[in-house]
């Protein structure tokens, strides 16, 4: 009986697809310095098209998933820092 796109095959419980996926991503290799820095630009919104394309071309997904992340923790980071700094000069 064929097997479904979403079903298990038997050996270790992955699929074809997942394993397929998880080999393309390791093979693109693109430093984690060039992910942060694309990740960068993209918070701005500022990114060329060409740049783009390059990125999905050779970033790797969990780096860009990673980098995502670290560049929100900094930006809220950077945030709560200038609010604080803000109300402490606040005179009541």
């Amino acid at each position: 009986m064929p097997q479904d796109a979403g079903e298990q095959d038997g050996e270790g419980g992955v699929d074809a697809s997942q394993t397929a996926h998880t080999a393309l991503a390791a093979k693109r290799k693109g430093s984690f310095l060039a992910t942060m820095r694309a990740v960068f630009w993209s918070f701005f919104g500022v990114r060329k098209g060409k740049h783009s394309t390059d990125d999905e071309a050779t970033l790797n997904p969990l780096h860009v998933v990673f980098a995502g992340l670290l560049g929100a923790a900094i930006f809220i980071a950077v945030l709560i820092v200038i609010v604080k700094l803000v109300l402490a000069n606040v005179v009541v």
